[in-house]
């Protein structure tokens, strides 16, 4: 094993790795949320689930960090989102344009929650919860 092999686990070390983390996790939310706001755009759940799953495993890696305020708005912001979206399922069915409008207001919401997200960590601060 090389210097060039080895991980640093110092407190440093894993902030950024968590700093790292936390990015593609943002990011990944980020196309979710941009394809969900504009018309016609299909967003992937998939992605989305991907981008949960880390923040769910990674959670407990930020523990008395500042940045597992960031694991847990992300968290958040989907499991409301997902309720949300879930709530007003059946607008889609009894009026179309309601529907409609309630799933493009709780999309803008979305996306404000995850740039909100992104640009308190690119300060390296906490995000207000």
């Amino acid at each position: 094993m090389s210097d060039n092999d080895i991980i640093d686990v110092t407190p440093k070390g894993q902030a950024e790795s968590l700093k790292t983390i936390g990015w593609v996790s943002y990011v990944l939310h980020l196309l979710v949320a941009v394809a969900a706001a504009l018309p016609g755009a299909q967003p992937s759940i998939g992605l989305l689930l991907i981008a949960l799953v880390i923040d769910l495993v990674k959670r407990g890696d930020a523990e008395g960090t500042w940045q597992a305020s960031h694991f847990s708005w992300r968290i958040r912001s989907v499991i409301w989102a997902g309720a949300l979206y879930l709530l007003t399922f059946p607008l889609w069915f009894l009026f179309l344009i309601p529907g409609m409008i309630a799933w493009a207001v709780i999309s803008v919401w979305f996306l404000y929650r995850i740039v909100r997200g992104m640009l308190a960590m690119s300060e390296n601060r906490a995000i207000d919860v």
